[in-house]
């Protein structure tokens, strides 16, 4: 008999709290600060951080880090604004490092 197995998540590498699911994922060619990372429409169980504006590859933008809701490591960041028309379309999506996150349910 099959086991029952619930959705492919993201956890948290550190407390392996469940941040995102891989169903969210927009793009898995993004780059973080230490390594790279996925784009994701929604992200859970995360704090975001004030808001800020950054120099990225990609021109600025206004995020704000994103947080495990229980342990407070950083796990990437929220895109806030997006001042160049090109990249709009990541106003109010994630970036999540895959060096801060674990797959569950694989």
């Amino acid at each position: 008999m099959a086991e029952l197995v619930g959705p492919r998540l993201y956890s948290c590498c550190h407390c392996r709290n469940h941040v995102a699911l891989h169903d969210d994922v927009i793009s898995k060619s993004f780059q973080g600060r230490n390594s790279r990372a996925f784009l994701l429409s929604h992200a859970m169980n995360v704090m975001i951080g004030p808001k800020e504006n950054r120099q990225l590859m990609t021109g600025l933008h206004t995020i704000a880090d994103i947080y495990c809701s229980d342990c407070n490591h950083v796990l990437g960041w929220k895109y806030e604004r997006a001042y160049e028309e090109t990249q709009k379309y990541k106003e109010g999506k994630f970036i999540l490092e895959t060096s801060k996150i674990v797959k569950e349910n694989w």
